[in-house]
């Protein structure tokens, strides 16, 4: 008699959901970097810097949440609080979770190398190579990650909904806020979103299946 298939171990999914974000981002990158994308440039062509002036300069307030600074202020600062709170496998899965992802983006990066919107003016200035879009991509690795991994240690149902809550709107505004501002096509902010809430989602699962084998981390 033939035995079942044994089952995959629960931790591995976890893992499983990471390996493919980062698979997945790479793979669209290559393609949409040697293949036209029609409503890419009809999009960015119809909504870059439109509107009154007050538009523009809010779209570079927000973009501003998805740079490196201040992603890692919100990772250190949160990070500083899960510690307080003696919560120090939250807090390590965060870091890890914030540090690995922001690494698989800039390696992306390098390997598509896909140049940005060739546009005579960009409203903010930008250096590195177009897919995927790293405020996108970051910032989802970062508020999704910090509002997944808080809720694994906050029992209350309406601050749980409020931590998705904001960080959704956050991690949208900032995407599009790229597009906006000229600086990215709409599939590298595309992209950005998927593999961040991908890679949020492994970190999420690897955290509570460690915590559920340690049975508590305080």
């Amino acid at each position: 008699m033939r035995r079942p298939p044994l089952p995959l171990p629960r931790p591995l999914l976890g893992a499983a959901l990471i390996a493919v974000a980062a698979m997945l981002v790479l793979a669209i990158g290559f393609l949409v970097a040697r293949l036209p994308f029609a409503p890419d440039a009809a999009i960015i062509g119809t909504v870059r810097g439109a509107g009154p002036d007050w538009l523009r300069q809010a779209a570079i307030d927000l973009t501003a949440l998805g740079g490196g600074v201040v992603l890692t202020i919100v990772v250190v600062a949160a990070a500083g609080l899960l510690l307080a709170r003696r919560l120090p496998l939250t807090a390590a899965a965060l870091v890890a979770a914030c540090w690995s992802g922001g690494r698989v983006v800039a390696l992306v990066k390098d390997a598509v190398a896909r140049a940005r919107p060739d546009l005579a003016e960009r409203l903010v200035p930008v250096a590195s190579a177009s897919f995927p879009s790293a405020h996108a991509a970051n910032s989802a690795v970062v508020y999704l990650s910090l509002a997944a991994l808080g809720a694994q240690v906050t029992p209350d149902r309406a601050t749980r909904r409020y931590l998705f809550g904001l960080a959704i709107v956050l991690t949208g505004a900032i995407g599009c806020s790229r597009v906006y501002l000229g600086v990215h096509w709409p599939s590298d902010v595309l992209a950005g979103w998927s593999f961040g809430t991908l890679w949020a989602l492994g970190w999420w699962w690897l955290t509570a299946q460690a915590r559920a084998s340690l049975g508590g981390e305080r």
